[in-house]
């Protein structure tokens, strides 16, 4: 008996199986929206981390371990994907330390927590996107409810297509990425340069200066689809409440976000457990949620495939006749590392029709540590009266 281990439930199963749960860390890419995957060529697809621990009491803090061994690397930091196990840690475990490593997150949700989620200073919290307080109900509501195979047949519905993209404009736009502490600055969707809806609460608390002095010009080139997309007449309308166009209520009596140059969303959301928990930095649902989400997992349960094939199957009991975490731990790493070799093979190959050789294990092998140059001895005596030959 392994005192360690526990009892893990994949998929809702009531069927249990004992034993180790392993978080892998996956080296995976992301695709263009509305682009195939096409094969990977930047970099192979790799298990880069890995921890072995008991089954549903450390999922967190186990993936925040395996990014923090990745950080003395140097590598590039992208978005993290992860599934519904990791949405539900608390945020302290594993939201707000991912996003204190630079990383951006993906995220699905289960059913009862789509739609809307909260609110962060009069923004709404949708599917884990901060958009205006008077985004269309119909468009905030648009995935409560919303069952699993929905989610994955998106593409075959039409109308819930079209509300995702009628979301878009009503977002929260960045104005600036996250610092060192992972905070962010987002702002109101009819503030800045480029506004993407018409608000008339926003021109009356922060008047837009004109850009060019007189009338607005009444001539609009229809050619030029920039031009099309940035013309108001374009752009969605908010509608504000019906009160509001007979009384204007002061500025403090409104959401913050209306009337503030932006607002400032720390990692931790000052406490704010639904905000710190939900929020993503990809639209759900939307094209670039797909091109960023699905390819990551599918990636990760492509390296879960592997190394449950035949030649290795890494949950076989046999082939890990060892007890103790410690010694479970060495065997599967050992088992991970043939299973990276045999993807790196494949992956040089599709890249360059070329195998591994014997000689390319051969040059793999560490050199010993180059000893430190001995430093200069400090004099700390005086120095011998200084001599001339005769």
């Amino acid at each position: 008996m392994e005192i360690t281990a526990g009892w893990h439930f994949s998929g809702g199963s009531d069927e249990g199986t004992f034993g180790y749960s392993a978080t892998f860390a996956v080296a995976a890419h992301r695709r263009r929206p509305g682009k195939p995957a096409g094969k990977p060529t930047a970099y192979p697809q790799m298990c880069v981390g890995l921890i072995l621990d008991t089954p549903t009491v450390r999922t967190g803090r186990n993936a925040v371990l395996a990014l923090e061994e990745l950080a003395p690397l140097s590598l590039p930091v992208g978005t993290c994907a992860a599934d519904r196990a990791y949405t539900g840690c608390a945020p302290e475990n594993f939201q707000i330390p991912v996003r204190r490593l630079g990383y951006r997150l993906a995220l699905d949700y289960k059913v009862n927590d789509r739609g809307e989620q909260g609110s962060w200073q009069g923004a709404l919290l949708i599917d884990g996107s901060l958009a205006c307080p008077c985004t269309p109900t119909t468009l905030a509501h648009a995935t409560q409810g919303l069952d699993d195979k929905a989610v994955r047949e998106i593409r075959d519905n039409q109308q819930l297509t079209e509300y995702i993209a009628a979301r878009g404009p009503y977002f929260l736009k960045t104005k600036q990425g996250p610092d060192a502490r992972g905070a962010i600055r987002l702002q109101c969707p009819a503030a800045g340069p480029s506004p993407s809806v018409n608000c008339a609460r926003r021109d009356r608390l922060r008047p837009r200066a004109p850009r060019i002095p007189g009338p607005p010009t009444a001539v609009i080139d229809f050619t030029d689809s920039r031009r099309r997309a940035a013309h108001p007449a374009a752009r969605p309308t908010i509608q504000l409440p019906q009160n509001e166009w007979l009384t204007h209520p002061p500025a403090d009596e409104l959401p913050a976000v209306c009337g503030k140059s932006g607002i400032t969303v720390p990692a931790d959301a000052s406490g704010d457990l639904r905000t710190a928990k939900f929020r993503q930095d990809s639209h759900y649902l939307s094209d670039d949620w797909i091109a960023v989400y699905k390819p990551i997992r599918s990636h990760n349960e492509g390296i879960h495939g592997r190394l449950k094939s035949d030649e290795l199957y890494i949950g076989n009991p046999k082939h890990r006749a060892a007890r103790g975490q410690v010694a479970q731990t060495l065997l599967v790493a050992l088992m991970v590392t043939a299973g990276n070799l045999d993807i790196l093979e494949t992956w040089l190959y599709q890249r360059t029709g070329t195998h591994l050789t014997d000689a390319d294990y051969a040059d793999t092998v560490p050199q010993p540590p180059a000893r430190p140059e001995a430093e200069p001895t400090t004099q700390t005596a005086r120095p011998p009266p200084h001599t001339t030959d005769i």
